[in-house]
């Protein structure tokens, strides 16, 4: 049986580590947005607080929705152990390189941050937890550094900047 509840418990924070796939889910006045992020990316300040390093990529919607103050929902899954779905239901804010508080929380991650278009703030108002016994048990192998090693290979050939500022989201739709 779920239940809902107002902020991550040490349980929660625990259980969102040993997780190698998490998905994040978007939506604005667009289609819903749903994409699969490796756990690396994401940092647990708080109880009601989580920050994200966003790759670059072939596309932007995470930023998008957040730009148009859409809602976003964090869907954590126990692929092996014990069952468990844990949802984090926020409201976002797109941190931008030229940011002093970008410097700031980059601390936080072991990531080389020359790869990084943003980092997203995701303000936690909500939370659900559900049994995942549907769930099925996977095995996990290894993350592939794909997408890392084109960002990071974009920013070495001085390609970053152009190819981000292309896809980017206009700076005045930024703030929440």
């Amino acid at each position: 049986m779920g239940k809902q509840y107002q902020t991550l418990t040490q349980h929660d924070k625990e259980f969102i580590k040993k997780q190698k796939l998490f998905f994040i889910a978007s939506c604005s006045n667009h289609e819903v947005n749903l994409s699969p992020r490796g756990y690396e990316s994401l940092y647990i300040q708080d109880e009601k607080t989580l920050y994200m390093i966003d790759y670059l990529g072939s596309g932007n919607r995470t930023a998008r929705d957040i730009s148009e103050n859409g809602e976003l929902t964090l869907m954590f899954t126990a692929f092996e152990g014990k069952p468990k779905i844990l949802r984090c239901f926020c409201k976002g804010q797109c941190i931008e390189k030229e940011q002093e508080e970008f410097k700031k929380i980059s601390k936080f991650f072991q990531q080389n941050m020359k790869g990084i278009r943003h980092i997203f703030k995701f303000n936690i108002y909500a939370l659900e937890s559900s049994c995942g016994m549907g769930v099925p048990l996977m095995k996990y192998e290894q993350d592939r550094n794909e997408v890392i090693d084109y960002a990071l290979d974009m920013a070495e050939k001085g390609k970053f900047d152009t190819y981000h500022n292309e896809h980017k989201v206009p700076p005045n739709l930024h703030n929440i």
